[in-house]
């Protein structure tokens, strides 16, 4: 599965860092620096993915 960091700048210049394709805590890591880069975060949204493990998604996508 391919592996996307979105990056979105709102016009009054709030960040929002999306990662889509990850699992568990990998979101985490590869966007660590993007996070100290661009300052202080102000919250964190989990999705199902960060819940589930690299495994998991094989199967999902062989199956489907």
């Amino acid at each position: 599965m391919t592996k996307i960091m979105k990056v979105t700048v709102s016009p009054k210049g709030e960040t929002k860092l999306e990662t889509i394709g990850f699992s568990g805590s990998e979101c985490q890591n590869a966007t660590r620096d993007f996070e100290r880069a661009l300052g202080a975060v102000s919250g964190e949204q989990l999705t199902a993915e960060y819940y589930t493990t690299s495994n998991e998604q094989t199967v999902d996508q062989q199956s489907g």
